[in-house]
């Protein structure tokens, strides 16, 4: 099995899916059968005209002709069918890709540079160990310092076309002389990064042992220079979580790998060997130091003095190992920097740049002490054997669960007010507070008088800079909400605004003002119906330095609970928000943490799952491929009689004539009803990384990418400069680099001619653990929301669409194929986990969605009415499409299921379970307002601004007609040729036959005579 799971790593490294292939070859299975017949029956033929009958050699030369040219002519048909069926998608998207201008690349790349510099986070600088002087000449120790993190893996990839800036490199432009010994010698021991991919991940810690280190290269380090520069790193991608436990790798039931081995030896089932010890002890997980990274820190500490350490990743890696050396003074953040953006890393080490960089995430000290520790991974149910599915070559998987049992105490808000609640020490389990950040200068931030009038709270803050050196630094504000002991759960922290100072001079300030509404203060309260609910009391507004450190704080006082059922409306809902989730808690099966009695259920709350079984209740209502079938033919039951659509109308409307109306628009019906069941069919099932020509209505077909921070077309290899991370953007807490970020992403996708974006991506990083914590942004909702928003309203603005993804709670890669049932209360899915999402409809005026691979409580997110009509179409005013993660089948991803539960199109490029078969008036109906989705995304981008787009025949359709052109004259030259030839053999034949007849005759009459 590993030596296949090898095979399908390569294909992947290729850009290449096995399912597909495998899919691909299935669906052309009866073209094949008669391109065999049509061979065999020629070569048949061939054979019995020669051996068996027929003695005239014209009858014989002609039917060998013409059962090959019906041979051929069948060949042609069936390959004719193959690229103008199954093939068609794929030879498709492989054409039709633009290249990037110059003025794009530079922009990219100068953006690349200016959001690193914001992004890297300054989180020690003791004795003023940083900037390092100008010029100098620095030792930088660790493999990973020649072998940095630009992005993830997977749909986070670096497109291989555009030359990247290495670490090394990044700081040599900035002046400095780096020690080329201890970087030839990691190159040397390891040119290439352990790949963490979708199909296998190698977690392997290339890192040369402290022993091979001799004192001649310590020596000569030192003689070099007295600074030292350590660079750890640690990748994730998409696929897998980062393991929790390095000591329990192994092969799973589903057949994925997952391994860590030394370097050049064989794989160790376990942990890493880099000899004579064990890289990791029980428990320790791969954002644990590793013992030869532990040696090699000891080395560097006992030889050097002054010791800044750089972590590279995207994933809060636990640092709390720092403390044990007084020798290291510095301590430097850098999240992956896309294809340039380790150029400013020099900058900062050299001061050009003074850092303003804020953690997005909260960096603990303790794992252990998070409510998630005992809650992230993978459970299998025990009682779902017999809904166990096929996932392709990932092998079979049988239903699990993850449960989100902190609720809404997620990341900081749960460290926060279990500190104030007393019930933990703070300090044991936080290092770096969320939001925290150093600078080589100080500031003074004062707020003004707060007004709190029309639902708006509003006031000043002045930044002022008391150090020496310029620089900007982020405004954060907070707010602390009464709460009542039992009542609505709260947490005492809660971002709810920030801004960005520009560069302050010494000694100068700048005012930056900050209003939000108070609906942005109301909680979820999910007794009866449930509805937002502001309540009355003193709301504490603080503008802090970090989640945890105030520097100033006013009130507000709200004088009367606001509930928010109709009469007001919460932050421009289109319906009431009501509970719509009441079944994803686990009616009882999960214990949620709750502050009442000052967190008294925290240990039962946060211990690991004793229930592994699904209760009947869930069991019963169970929907996957298994029993799809029959869901269909209750559902169908209860929507009762629906007059089947009009299809196929001729009314005259085209696509263009859209652009730009309103998705309730009279001309929509009009539009809709001149589609054909087949087209309909086609648009939704095949929609992956493409938008299908309808050519009836002049609808052309329109690119979607892949990419968190560029655009990368896997069937082309065309793709964009790659752009620091989420995570990175994140942590700017800068909303201008967001917004220049969509704009980067729109010039270049329109370069490429692309009109979809797979992103932005904005799930939690509910663990540091999770293995796409760098294609999304904070811990944070509102963070992750405006972040998410603002790209998104530059990409939509200028005429293409983004996918907003995962929606909704694909918070995990683990088992993300298991049927996953994730559980969580109604309140952490509207507070925590849909925030994101909302905000980026509201705001970001997203018109695409991309779903998600795991089920929210029983059913799928993907066909989630509740999810995709109630609160996303209903509640947000959302207009649009619902494209469904890769769509692989996995027994249980189904087309149909989709479509009648507010699902619009299929992210596949060949046929498994998303073709719609069923032509019912039921289904034809759904097919309709789906279609309806994905034609008022497509319509409304700069292809149709101005007017009917012009229909490009791609590359591989000219090469098909030239070369049926040319085989179609050469058949009739051949049939020609032998009719020509067959007229002048049997000619030949009738002459011959009659001069024997003739000499026959005449022997006769010889015979007579005689």
């Amino acid at each position: 099995m590993w030596g296949e799971k090898k095979n399908r790593k390569g294909a992947e490294m290729l850009g290449v899916n096995m399912d597909d292939v495998i899919a691909l070859l299935k669906s052309l299975e009866s073209q094949l059968i008669i391109i065999g017949v049509a061979l065999v029956t020629a070569i048949v033929l061939t054979i019995a005209v020669n051996k068996l009958w027929l003695k005239s050699q014209g009858w014989r030369k002609l039917i060998h002709s013409w059962s090959w040219i019906a041979a051929v002519v069948a060949i042609m048909v069936a390959v004719s069918m193959m690229l103008f069926g199954p093939l068609n998608t794929t030879l498709n998207l492989m054409s039709g890709s633009g290249t990037l201008s110059e003025a794009s690349k530079a922009k990219a790349e100068k953006l690349a540079t200016e959001i690193q510099n914001e992004g890297v986070t300054l989180l020690e600088n003791k004795d003023s160990s940083l900037p390092l002087k100008a010029n100098s000449a620095v030792n930088v120790f660790g493999w990973a310092s020649s072998n940095p993190i630009y992005g993830g893996t997977g749909s986070g990839s670096m497109n291989d076309k555009y030359p990247t800036t290495s670490l090394i490199q990044g700081m040599q432009e900035a002046g400095f002389k780096t020690n080329e010994q201890l970087t030839k010698k990691y190159t040397d021991y390891r040119a290439d990064r352990p790949i963490v991919g979708m199909v296998s991940q190698d977690w392997t810690l290339p890192e040369p042992t402290a022993a091979s280190y001799t004192e001649a290269e310590i020596s000569q380090a030192k003689q070099f220079s007295n600074k030292a520069v350590l660079v750890i790193g640690r990748s994730g991608g998409e696929g897998a979580d980062l393991p929790s436990d390095m000591t329990t790798l192994s092969v799973h039931e589903s057949g994925y790998k997952s391994k860590v081995q030394a370097f050049g030896g064989e794989e160790a089932h376990d942990y890493v060997n880099n000899g004579d010890y064990q890289d990791f002890e029980k428990g320790q997980g791969y954002l644990s130091l590793s013992k030869t990274e532990q040696d090699l820190v000891k080395l560097i500490t006992d030889n050097f003095d002054d010791v800044t350490v750089v972590y590279n990743g995207a994933n809060a890696m636990n640092l709390s190992w720092v403390d044990n050396y007084s020798q290291i003074k510095s301590v430097l953040w850098c999240p992956p920097a896309g294809q340039t953006g380790f150029a400013s890393l020099g900058s900062i080490l050299s001061g050009k740049v003074n850092p303003s960089g804020k953690t997005s995430d909260t960096f603990l000290r303790d794992f252990s002490k998070a409510p998630w520790y005992n809650n992230i991974g993978h459970w299998d149910y025990t009682n779902m054997k017999e809904y166990s599915t096929d996932a392709g070559f990932f092998g079979k998987f049988t239903p699990a669960f993850v449960n989100y049992v902190e609720g809404i105490y997620v990341g900081y808000k749960f460290f926060e007010t279990a500190d104030a609640e007393g019930a933990i020490n703070y300090d044991e389990a936080v290092q770096y507070p969320f939001g925290y950040g150093l600078s080589y200068t100080t500031f003074e931030q004062k707020m003004g008088e707060v007004t709190y009038a029309n639902g708006k709270v509003s006031f000043d803050v002045t930044v002022t800079n008391t150090g020496k050196v310029a620089g900007k630094t982020a405004v954060e504000v907070f707010y602390n909400p009464p709460y009542t002991e039992g009542g609505i759960e709260k947490s005492t922290a809660n971002l709810v605004q920030f801004a960005k100072t520009k560069i302050i001079e010494p000694g100068q300030s700048e005012t930056v003002n900050v209003s939000f509404n108070d609906s942005d203060m109301a909680s979820y309260d999910m007794s009866g119906d449930g509805a937002y609910v502001l309540e009355a009391g003193d709301y504490e507004i603080s503008v802090n330095a970090d989640s945890h450190t105030k520097l100033d704080t006013k009130t507000v006082n709200v004088a009367s609970t606001i509930k928010y059922d109709g009469s007001t409306t919460h932050n421009g809902d289109k319906t009431v928000a009501k509970n719509q989730f009441a079944d994803a808690d686990g009616n009882g099966s999960v214990t949620y943490l709750s502050r009442a009695g000052k967190f008294a259920n925290l240990a039962e709350a946060t211990a690991a799952p004793a229930n592994l079984e699904l209760a009947q209740e869930y069991k019963e209502s169970f929907v996957n491929s298994s029993n799809v079938k029959e869901w269909l033919e209750k559902v169908k039951k209860d929507e009762g009689n629906v007059k089947m659509p009009t299809t196929g109308a001729k009314n005259g409307v085209q696509l263009y004539q859209l652009y730009g109306k309103d998705y309730d628009d009279p001309m929509w019906d009009k539009l809709l009803d001149e589609l054909t069941y087949d087209e309909m069919a086609q648009l939704i099932a095949f929609a992956g990384y493409n938008n299908g020509a309808i050519p009836s209505i002049s609808k052309v077909r329109q690119s979607d990418v892949d990419g968190p921070a560029a655009l990368n077309n896997n069937f082309t290899k065309q793709g964009s400069i790659g752009l620091p991370s989420s995570t990175t953007v994140a942590s700017t807490w800068n909303k201008e680099l967001a917004t220049e970020f969509g704009k980067a992403i729109a010039q270049m996708g329109k370069d490429l001619k692309v009109t979809g974006w797979y992103a932005p991506a904005m799930n939690i990083h509910r663990s540091p653990y999770a293995g796409r914590n760098f294609e999304y942004f904070s811990e944070d909702p509102v963070l992750s929301g405006y972040m998410a928003s603002l790209e998104t309203k530059s990409v939509q603005e200028a005429g293409l669409y983004v996918f907003m993804k995962h929606f909704a709670m694909n918070d995990q890669e683990n088992h993300r194929l298991s049927m996953l049932h994730t559980w969580s209360t109604e309140q952490a899915i509207r507070e925590i986990y849909l925030k994101p999402f909302e905000m980026t409809v509201k705001d970001g005026k997203a018109t695409a969605v991309m779903s998600a691979f795991n089920y929210i409580g029983n059913e799928w997110a993907g066909a989630n009415d509740s999810l995709l009509n109630k609160v996303l179409r209903d509640e947000w005013g959302f207009r649009g499409f619902v494209l469904t993660d890769y769509f692989g089948g996995y027994g249980y991803m189904e087309g149909t299921l989709s479509i009648y539960n507010g699902g619009n199109a299929m992210l596949a490029t060949v046929p498994t379970t998303n073709e719609i078969t069923d032509k019912s008036a039921n289904t034809v109906a759904h097919m309709r307002e789906a279609t309806h989705g994905i034609l008022y995304t497509a319509v409304n981008t700069y292809v149709y601004e101005n007017g009917a787009p012009k229909t490009e025949i791609a590359l591989w359709q000219w090469i098909y007609y030239a070369v049926v052109a040319v085989v179609t004259l050469l058949l009739l030259w051949v049939a020609w040729v032998s009719i020509r030839r067959f007229m002048k053999r049997l000619k030949a034949e009738k002459a011959q036959k009659a001069a024997a007849l003739d000499a026959s005759s005449s022997e006769e009459a010889e015979v007579v005579a005689e």
